[in-house]
């Protein structure tokens, strides 16, 4: 039986995320800020905000995934949103853990498109089911990803 899951560590992790960071500094992009897309993205962007040495980080909630395989119909951005204003004419970066549908990287991205100067994309994973193409990605996969922040459950269940 073939192994249908894609199993990142937190080593791993670190050293996917350099090397997706020497990805954007060789391609000679330097963005002003790294918005996150949480909760996943969180991770990428705070590592890839050090390691590209850019302190402006803003997130964006975006509630999609309700399981394994399981989603809303459609992506949905959550209270907070950023300031655009915040963002205007600057260079951004997307920074998420996986572009799988990429409902939600479009939804960012679309969201982005008529405020900054430019944005691009980066992931750690990329399907080939995605609808965005990013422009930075670690390594492309079709399996299930476990990553090391969601491998496991909650160690306290919240309702809602």
């Amino acid at each position: 039986m073939t192994e249908t899951r894609e199993n990142l560590s937190y080593e791993r992790f670190g050293v996917a995320v350099r090397e997706l960071a020497q990805t954007i500094a060789d391609d000679g992009y330097e963005p002003d800020v790294v918005l996150s897309i949480a909760r996943g993205g969180v991770f990428v962007a705070g590592a890839l905000a050090y390691a590209l040495d850019i302190k402006d980080i803003h997130l964006v909630n975006v509630e999609f995934y309700t399981g394994v395989g399981t989603t809303l119909a459609t992506p949905v951005m959550l209270a907070p949103l950023p300031d655009v204003v915040d963002l205007a004419r600057k260079k951004v970066l997307i920074a998420d853990d996986v572009a799988d549908s990429g409902k939600t990287l479009k939804l960012v991205r679309d969201f982005c498109a008529d405020h900054v100067a430019e944005v691009r994309g980066a992931v750690i994973y990329e399907k080939s089911q995605s609808l965005v193409t990013c422009e930075y990605v670690w390594r492309r996969t079709d399996r299930w990803i476990n990553f090391p922040w969601s491998v496991q459950p909650p160690v306290v269940r919240r309702g809602g």
